[in-house]
């Protein structure tokens, strides 16, 4: 049986807009990758992280992509036979644009986009000439998702309360208006079709009503998005369901780049499989695989090679494990397995569930302990079984990415339950353990710098500088609260202070379980407001 996709389109989509914004000389070598896999399609998510005329707010300070960066990647993917598609948004998901009051007037609420307002279309139209200028794609994706609170907030104070569902046609076909003056057809993330008639993304009965599909203007396409089943028919189901909308949907997978340090490869090479499978039956043409960075982007998009990899032996009807292994060996010098190595600071007890203790354990502060009620007696250990393992890794083009892996895992082999033995000592009164940690605590610090030190090497290799100001923040942060808990410990056990009052109050159950996923640096780091 011919197991090979067909495919029109098959893509990859870059997140530039979570802070790491990648170098086009990086963009370009993913490129190179991409197109010896045989892959035709690379798309940058850019909220705000492109050059827009008349709009010199519009990213400033976010390391923007300028006009001639645009061009210049668009021509080398040219060169490569790929075509550059720029994802945008046009609804939700532009908070960083309100940091700057220009744009708050055209604030609805959190990060949506005021509807019916005539700036808002002045700014939509801005960015579409710019990418038209740049660009020679014809397509952009305008996003449109998640616009979980749309007219609740200013447009409600000006036009009362609005079927949402209206709000969002009448803003599509606006939007569908200006695009055609740009020649551009649209893709569309379809989950807020679902959302508003009443029913969740991924739960019940969708059944879109024949008028709505009616209303959906010619040039627009739906993106079915899903990164979390492992299940083909879950895939099956909800393909039919975007298929009654609108005929010839995109499929969006996920290469796991966004749950903190560590890609999940393991995870995403079982959602691939289903994902695949399920478009192939369904003869769905136009597929791509993201790579998101949530919450700070600390993710490098070249530690998925495997699962990269892989999708495109699935396109192509391999689905033999060990002859894609094999094939990748023979590309990179380096074994499939070996490679997977990095996911292992994300995955301590060998799951492919999504769990990411490398991040909430290293915020985990040491005397709050937000969240040592998940903290193992065993986490220390694995962490340094990790970190020896990654540090035996086959030198190739990649070690700053494993170097880096290992110095977190050194790290949390130290730092994973630094606070749970501080207060086991402190409740017991045991000045002589208490004393012991001092010096541990000046352990922890030196590694979280050789950590940093790595980390900002990985950034720099790949990333324009912008964003990683958000690193110096959490990480620095990070060594000066580590460095305050060791000179209070200090003074408690020289007698210099009484108590230490942080570790008199009993940590809660941030949930039942050792591991979880909680990629959320603001609310891991402390119970106070950031």
């Amino acid at each position: 049986m011919n197991k090979s996709m067909n495919l029109e389109t098959f893509g990859v989509m870059i997140d530039c807009s979570r802070n790491a914004v990648m170098k086009p000389q990086t963009v370009m070598k993913y490129m190179d990758l991409i197109a010896d896999f045989g892959y035709n399609c690379i798309m940058l998510y850019m909220e705000d992280t492109y050059t827009v005329v008349n709009q010199p707010y519009f990213g400033h300070g976010r390391g923007r992509y300028t006009a001639e960066e645009l061009k210049s990647m668009d021509d080398y993917a040219a060169s490569k036979g790929i075509e550059l598609v720029p994802c945008i948004q046009t609804l939700a998901h532009l908070n960083a644009i309100f940091h700057w009051d220009v744009y708050k007037r055209i604030r609805d609420c959190g990060d949506i986009l005021l509807c019916d307002d005539e700036n808002t279309y002045k700014l939509i139209d801005d960015m579409f000439a710019s990418l038209s200028n740049c660009l020679t794609t014809k397509t952009v994706n305008i996003g449109m998702d998640e616009a979980h609170m749309l007219g609740r907030g200013r447009y409600f104070d000006r036009h009362g309360a609005q079927d949402r569902f209206d709000i969002l046609l009448k803003h599509l076909n606006k939007v569908s208006e200006i695009a055609k003056k740009y020649d551009f057809k649209l893709l569309m993330w379809g989950d807020m079709f679902f959302r508003l008639l009443g029913n969740g993304y991924y739960d019940g009965e969708n059944n879109v009503p024949e008028k709505v599909r009616k209303m959906i203007p010619d040039n627009v396409e739906l993106v079915y998005w899903d990164y979390y089943s492992k299940n083909k028919a879950d895939y099956d189901k909800r393909i039919k369901e975007h298929l009654s909308i609108k005929e010839n949907i995109w499929f969006a997978g996920g290469l796991w780049t966004w749950s903190g340090f560590a890609p999940h490869n393991r995870f995403s090479l079982a959602t691939t499989k289903a994902a695949f499978d399920s478009c192939r039956e369904q003869g769905v043409k136009r597929v791509f695989l993201t790579m998101w960075g949530d919450n700070g982007a600390e993710c490098s998009k070249f530690s998925v090679l495997p699962s990269l990899f892989y999708a495109s032996e699935l396109v192509k009807g391999n689905d033999d494990f060990e002859s894609v292994k094999k094939k990748f060996f023979d590309k990179f010098g380096i074994g499939f397995d070996e490679f997977m190595l990095l996911d292992l600071p994300l995955v301590p007890n060998g799951s492919d569930s999504i769990i990411n203790s490398d991040k909430y354990l290293l915020y985990n502060d040491c005397f709050v302990g937000l969240f040592d009620s998940v903290v193992s007696k065993d986490d220390g250990a694995n962490f340094g079984k990790m970190a020896e393992t990654l540090e035996a890794v086959t030198e190739n083009e990649y070690s700053y990415l494993f170097r880096t892996a290992a110095a977190l895992c050194r790290l949390l082999e130290k730092k994973a339950d630094i606070g749970v033995k501080t207060r086991a000592a402190y409740e017991g009164g045991d000045a002589v353990r208490l004393e012991e940690l001092i010096g541990e605590y000046d352990t922890v610090i030196s590694l979280a710098e050789e950590f940093y030190n790595s980390f900002e090497k990985q950034w720099m290799t790949e990333n324009k500088p912008h964003g990683f100001d958000v690193q110096d923040i959490r990480i620095g942060g990070l060594i000066m609260r580590l460095k305050h808990c060791k000179k209070r410990l200090t003074r408690y056990v020289s007698g210099e202070i009484a108590r230490i009052e942080e570790l008199e109050e009993k940590p809660l159950n941030i949930k039942n379980g050792t591991h979880l996923e909680y990629n959320d640096w603001a609310n891991t780091a402390t119970a106070n407001i950031l």
